[in-house]
């Protein structure tokens, strides 16, 4: 991971309604990031594989944010199907369980297969309740589960990430961090309650960082989407600079 560009690191939300919403946001970003990320709300409004092809055919690079948590039969057909476009990464709910991140593992080709954790608008008590744990044990009993079956990486909150520096069983580099809740300093907080800025998740493991309102609608003193991306990117390498 250390040969990755700043901008490579970096990951696009794009939460939009439409490909016309897209259109401008690829053709503008993709010389400045390294991936968009297809959520669900785009999947289900114009479909996947349509969403896929349009960022493709316009320079960009697709995190497929399809979170798969099913039986592993659906699970392994649904991944052959998503790897089969072409996209740089997808993704599974490691709560699938080992036997549906294994069925995910063997039909991913050649993308990178990664687990959801503990989702950051989950706070502590939601946790619990859901899990049963806090945050940050949910996060690791469920990376100790799902890594062996054959993650490449995992994406938690960079509050959960200093679960890597302690005794997991895997290098501090593996596996592949992704973190959402990414907030510059002079971005707004908003819906997210476990966050941090571009640098301290870098400098606290983090190897691709999922942002999206402070580039897609960043304040006005920033400037355009533009200048956000490469204002984080600059973030990026003062921190990668000094780990």
């Amino acid at each position: 991971m250390r040969e990755l560009e700043a901008k490579d690191r970096i990951i696009v939300a794009m939460d939009v309604k439409s490909l016309e919403e897209a259109e401008p946001i690829i053709d503008m970003l993709a010389p400045y990031v390294g991936c968009f990320k297809v959520g669900l709300e785009l999947m289900a409004r114009v479909g996947g594989p349509q969403a896929v092809k349009f960022v493709h055919d316009r320079g960009g690079q697709v995190f497929y944010d399809g979170k798969f948590d099913d039986i592993p039969n659906t699970v392994a057909e649904a991944s052959k199907a998503v790897s089969e476009l072409g996209v740089k990464m997808f993704n599974v709910h490691a709560s699938a369980g080992d036997k549906a991140v294994k069925a995910a593992a063997e039909n991913k080709g050649e993308s990178l297969l990664l687990g959801v954790t503990v989702l950051t608008s989950i706070d502590e008590i939601q946790s619990k309740q859901i899990f049963g744990q806090v945050p940050r044990e949910a996060v690791s009993r469920l990376t100790e589960m799902a890594v062996p079956a054959g993650l490449d990486g995992i994406i938690c909150s960079p509050a959960d990430l200093d679960v890597f520096r302690e005794n997991l069983g895997f290098a501090f580099d593996t596996p592949i961090k992704v973190t959402p809740g990414i907030r510059p300093e002079w971005a707004t907080k908003d819906d997210q309650s476990r966050i941090t800025t571009p640098k301290k998740a870098i400098r606290g493991g983090a190897d691709f960082l999922v942002i999206g309102r402070p580039i897609l609608r960043p304040p006005a003193e920033i400037g355009t989407p533009v200048d956000a991306a490469q204002m984080i990117a600059d973030e990026i390498q003062s921190a990668l600079a000094i780990i």
